[in-house]
């Protein structure tokens, strides 16, 4: 078993905040603030939550809300978002929530930005009220909000209280090369969303690192990358747990999401060949398994992408089960003995 992965700097979580099967919202934001505890004691380096609209399953529509909460049940990790859907809210807005998170928590609030809307058309014009938010106007945005956090300057008639002045470390987020080369343009970390597209990674970060111009935010490329982690003591139990996110993903390719369904031994073998398609594509980077096994395929994950840090997503239906495989996850990669 490997116990040091070479290369990585660091491991972090995205946490999508799943309402299981069974539970409640309230329950599953409870076991959001839970998990962030125990990732801030085993040495994770950051704590993600994610933006989505109109899905049953995911609790943490109201992102900046729930980082904050989960920054004020945690002592070091850094806690951010992964990522918010800028086209879906005006810049000053996003600049104001994040610079009160800023101002709360020094030097420990991230800032990740997609251009998607994290829904469905229908529900993003109930979000905007009109679609003038274009995915289009996402790298004016982008700099119109890295704007709103500079010192005010004399004879400025608007400024973002809070929100200027404030460290809020922005990233570009993405699942194809558009988001490489903004980030390597605006010379800003770039986190690939791997754990559920990753078809486009390797070419997304070869035209990041070729493309990268330093800039005072960052001096060099920087690469983080989504990664599934389903670990257990046994290889058996890891696969039976990774059948809950099976299960979702194609619930999701018929337009029928959900809440996180509960795992069932044997889902994937009676699968049909295009579900099992489906599957195997979104999910292809993930390690399952025992903790020898996880070590193991992590490591020649970082291998293979040379990624400066992982970030791992774990959408278990169980929340005892779903703390233990990042316990677990944690001995796999060397951050606990």
């Amino acid at each position: 078993m490997r116990t040091h992965i070479e290369g990585m700097t660091s491991f972090s979580v995205l946490d999508l905040a799943p309402v299981p099967e069974g539970s409640t919202v309230g329950q599953a934001l409870r076991n959001t603030i839970d998990l962030a505890t125990h990732a801030d004691r085993l040495g994770y380096n950051r704590y993600w939550l994610a933006e989505h609209h109109n899905m049953p399953g995911i609790a943490s529509a109201a992102t900046s809300v729930v980082i904050g909460a989960v920054a004020g049940a945690t002592q070091r990790i850094r806690v951010g978002a992964g990522g918010v859907m800028l086209p879906n809210h005006a810049p000053l807005v996003i600049a104001e929530q994040f610079g009160t998170l800023s101002a709360l928590y020094p030097d420990r609030i991230d800032l990740g930005l997609g251009r998607a809307p994290g829904t469905d058309q229908l529900t993003a014009r109930a979000l905007r009220r009109t679609l003038q938010g274009d995915v289009d106007e996402f790298p004016q945005d982008v700099m119109e909000l890295m704007r709103w956090f500079q010192p005010v300057e004399e004879g400025q008639r608007i400024a973002a209280y809070p929100g200027e002045g404030q460290p809020v470390k922005v990233w570009i987020l993405g699942s194809s090369t558009y988001g490489a080369q903004l980030a390597a343009h605006l010379g800003l970390p770039y986190a690939f969303a791997s754990h559920f597209a990753p078809g486009e990674l390797m070419r997304a970060i070869d035209i990041y690192r070729r493309t990268f111009r330093p800039s005072a935010a960052l001096d060099r490329p920087y690469v983080m990358v989504g990664y599934n982690a389903f670990v257990a003591p046994t290889d058996e139990e890891a696969r039976t747990l990774f059948t809950s996110v099976q299960q979702a993903f194609v619930n999701l390719r018929l337009n029928k999401p959900g809440k996180l369904p509960a795992p069932q031994e044997g889902y994937y073998e009676r699968l049909d060949g295009t579900a099992k398609a489906v599957v195997d594509s979104a999910l292809s980077c993930a390690a399952v398994g025992s903790v020898e096994r996880v070590s193991d395929t992590v490591a020649a994950f970082v291998e293979k992408t040379g990624a400066d840090e992982l970030i791992v997503t774990s959408q278990i239906w169980d929340h005892q089960s779903r703390v233990r495989s990042l316990e677990l996850f944690a001995k796999a990669v060397g951050l606990t003995a």
